[in-house]
């Protein structure tokens, strides 16, 4: 009988080279504190979920015990191993997809995501799945880029995801309304926290929300 591995990797590598350098740009144009802010109290056992490469584990307190950080970019999961080795904190770096994570039920005092639900090709099913690991009252961290507010921008942004930007960026969408799917898959949201980063100038993918919910 035939069997059928499970996928978990996603391998995007120009993306990921281009990533890796933008992500350091931002992070150096003020991107590193709200990764400070969104980490912030954090205690106990973590799982950070499409890790990326590892920016944000210098940010880990101390009070964190444990960190599962899952990423599927091959690329981007050694940077992410080599961002382990000097974090402060203790991070074991694994693949995996956000729709199955190698996890078990119920196993973590909070989650993380960090502009990731923008390319998850079916956000409510990764949710639901960091949902499942989480204990009763964990907490989800969330930082992404969304839908913007203004019809103008939002006109922008769906132009940008019926055409080239997805294909460009390793299936990122510009104008998702990441809060609205946390809320479908069962979360509270218990703090929201939205901004603009502009980073020089306004474009699609500048309007962003932080926040905490709860399972």
């Amino acid at each position: 009988m035939r069997t059928t591995m499970p996928v978990t990797e996603i391998s995007h590598p120009l993306f990921a080279r281009f990533y890796t350098w933008f992500s350091q740009v931002l992070d150096r144009r003020g991107l590193a504190g709200q990764r400070e802010a969104l980490l912030a109290g954090l205690s106990g056992r973590v799982i950070e979920v499409g890790a990326g490469n590892g920016l944000n584990f210098g940010h880990y307190p101390p009070s964190v015990t444990g960190v599962l950080a899952v990423e599927p970019e091959p690329l981007l999961r050694a940077a992410a191993h080599r961002a382990a080795r000097a974090a402060p904190a203790r991070i074991e770096v694994a693949g995996g997809l956000a729709e199955r994570l190698p996890a078990a039920d119920e196993g973590f005092d909070a989650a993380v995501v960090t502009f990731v639900l923008c390319s998850l090709p079916d956000p409510g099913a990764g949710l639901r799945e960091i949902r499942r690991v989480l204990a009763p009252g964990g907490r989800l961290r969330f930082l992404e880029h969304v839908r913007a507010g203004s019809p103008g921008w939002a006109r922008a942004q769906d132009l940008l995801d019926a055409t080239v930007w997805p294909r460009l960026t390793g299936g990122c969408h510009t104008g998702r309304d990441s809060v609205a799917a946390i809320e479908a898959a069962g979360f509270t949201v218990e703090t929201l926290d939205r901004f603009v980063f502009a980073c020089g100038a306004r474009n699609p993918i500048s309007f962003c929300v932080r926040g905490v919910a709860r399972r």
